[in-house]
């Protein structure tokens, strides 16, 4: 038997006041999240064994190519930073879907935190792809016999715009029920 809360649609099951929307988001969010820690402890367990050594250390060092966006450059050199702030994210992702699941207030906070990350992530890396895309079309106009590709640059901007506008919708919009009164009555119980 379940009940609908007409101000947000949320459905709550009586015998325990805990709506749909809270358990399935918990739980399409411990699926992801565990799978990308998972994947993420693998990855950096490789970076420190494969990417460590004095033949990798001498190509980290080398100078940038001439011409490449200053974000490129800091990625090159501090790629290592790039993987274990994305492990620091997808454990904290976890333990918040985890405290979704039992209701905990910290959790529903934190996890509406991350949502925020989320879209700020999207928008800048979105404005970075963009910027990184001129960059490389100027790189093929330059180059003799290259083939156009700015068709080519143009969908995959295209597609990217659509993927960074509609995540980051999904995310606020998540973000936007977490807060809404009747989850948040959820989580004084």
């Amino acid at each position: 038997l379940g009940l609908t809360d007409t101000s947000m649609g949320i459905e709550v099951n009586s015998t325990n006041n805990r709506s749909i929307f809270v358990t399935v988001m918990a739980w399409i969010f411990i699926s992801l999240s565990g799978f990308g820690t998972m994947i993420s402890i693998l990855q950096n367990i490789m970076i420190q064994t494969m990417f460590k050594g004095p033949e990798m250390e001498k190509v980290l060092q080398a100078p940038p190519p001439p011409g490449a966006p200053p974000f490129a450059a800091f990625m090159a050199s501090h790629f290592q930073l790039f993987f274990l702030a994305f492990l620091i994210v997808s454990v904290l992702t976890l333990a918040s879907s985890i405290g979704l699941l039992k209701r905990k207030n910290w959790a529903r906070l934190l996890f509406v935190g991350l949502m925020v990350l989320g879209i700020a992530w999207n928008l800048g890396s979105l404005i970075l792809q963009l910027t990184m895309f001129s960059s490389m079309q100027d790189s093929f106009a330059n180059a003799p016999g290259a083939p156009n590709m700015k068709p080519f640059m143009i969908g995959i901007a295209v597609v990217s715009v659509i993927f960074a506008l509609g995540f980051s919708g999904l995310f606020g919009w998540i973000a936007k029920r977490l807060l809404s009164s009747a989850v948040v009555a959820e989580f004084k119980q």
